[in-house]
């Protein structure tokens, strides 16, 4: 590997400063046992909570090994160690709770009465209505 200048050094520095100040990061978390939420403070001042149950080995954890949470490094993680869990707090702002696996297992799960009915309704007439041939 090629010796590095002061000037790549300089420039690697200056850009973790600024993702230090763009990007969130954790100043403390826990679990929260009455909403089920993992709930973390951020280094600006505000808080993010999310479904302990959304997390890729989240899923069946108990809820004393849900509060066993901590912050991985500089703040860009959440960790649970006898999970062997690891979220990314910049994933979590981006709604990404685990791998595109997980996530693609997660999608469109949400059930609803209105769904339920839409569902049968459209059961009773033969199914989903075929889209119409674009002209």
């Amino acid at each position: 590997m090629a010796d590095l200048t002061d000037a790549q050094i300089d420039s690697a520095t200056a850009r973790g400063q600024m993702a230090r100040i763009r990007e969130p990061r954790a100043a403390g978390t826990h679990y929260d046992p009455a909403t089920g939420h993992i709930v973390v403070e951020l280094t600006n001042g505000c808080t993010f909570s999310f479904p302990a149950r959304m997390g890729q080995g989240l899923e069946d954890a108990t809820e004393d090994q849900l509060a066993r949470v901590e912050i991985l490094g500089a703040g860009y993680g959440l960790h649970w160690e006898d999970l062997d869990v690891d979220l990314s707090i910049p994933g979590l702002f981006g709604g990404l709770f685990g791998t595109k696996a997980h996530m693609a297992r997660h999608a469109g799960r949400a059930t609803s009465p209105a769904k339920a009915a839409a569902a049968r309704a459209n059961g009773a007439k033969g199914g989903r209505p075929k889209l119409a041939a674009a002209v």
